[in-house]
C-alpha cells in the first residue's frame, strides 16, 4: 500500500428533499409543486365568489310575490305593539316611583317613630332645664339642634292665635275678649317634617 494513491470513496447522490420528508426525484418534487399550487388556487377561487347557498337564497328571495302582503295591516300592527310597550313602558315607571315614594314614607314614618319615643326624653329635659338653666341648657340646645337635622320641630305658639291643630288648650284665663291667643305652654309640641308629631298643651286667654 506504501505509495499508491488511494481514491476518495464516491458519496451517493442524494435528491431534493420534499415537504413530506420523502426522498424523490427533481420532476416528482415540480409535479408535487405544481399540484399545491393548483390546490392553492381552487382555495382562492372560491373564497372570491358567493357560494351556491347564497346563490339559491337569492333566488328564492327574488320569487316571493309581494302584492299579497297587506302594508297598512302590517303598519297598523306594528303601531299596536309600539302602543302596548309604551303603556308597559309608562306603567313601569309608575311603579317605580310609587315604590320609591312608598318606601321614602315608611322610612319617615319609622324616623318619626324614633323621634316620638324620644319626645319624653325631652320632657325630662325641659323640665330640669327650669330648675337648672345652666347645667342643662347645653345639653338640651344640642339636642335639639341634632334632632332639628333630620326633622324635628319645636312649635313656637306663645302670644299667637290659638290653632287646635299645633296645639289643646288645657287651661284657660280671661283676657280683653276677643280671638283666643297662647297665653303660655305647658308642654311643647313638636312637627316632625312638617307634620305634627305631638300637638303642643297650652293655656289660652282672649
Amino acid at each position: 500500500m506504501d505509495g499508491d494513491m488511494v481514491d476518495p470513496p464516491e458519496k451517493p447522490d442524494q435528491e431534493p428533499a420534499v415537504p413530506g420528508g420523502e426522498i424523490t426525484d427533481l420532476d416528482d418534487v415540480i409535479d408535487d409543486v405544481a399540484e399545491r399550487a393548483s390546490e392553492i388556487d381552487d382555495v382562492t377561487d372560491s373564497i372570491g365568489r358567493p357560494s351556491a347557498a347564497i346563490d339559491d337564497f337569492d333566488a328564492i328571495v327574488g320569487e316571493i310575490d309581494y302584492s299579497d302582503i297587506d302594508v297598512p295591516a302590517l303598519l297598523a300592527e306594528r303601531e299596536e305593539y309600539k302602543g302596548i310597550a309604551q303603556r308597559v313602558q309608562a306603567d313601569f315607571d309608575n311603579y317605580r316611583k310609587r315604590s320609591a315614594a312608598q318606601s321614602l314614607a315608611e322610612a319617615d314614618r319609622a324616623s318619626g317613630r324614633l323621634a316620638e319615643a324620644l319626645l319624653p326624653v325631652l320632657d325630662a329635659a325641659e323640665a330640669a332645664f327650669v330648675r337648672h338653666p345652666d347645667e342643662v341648657g347645653p345639653l338640651l340646645n344640642q339636642m335639639l339642634v341634632e334632632l332639628k337635622k333630620h326633622g324635628l320641630e319645636v312649635l313656637d305658639l306663645e302670644n299667637k292665635p290659638f290653632d287646635p291643630e299645633f296645639a289643646e288648650a288645657v287651661a284657660h284665663e280671661p283676657g280683653d275678649g276677643g280671638e283666643p291667643v297662647v297665653a303660655e305652654v305647658l308642654r311643647s309640641g313638636y312637627t316632625w317634617k312638617g307634620k305634627v308629631l305631638r300637638a303642643a298643651m297650652v293655656k289660652t286667654k282672649d
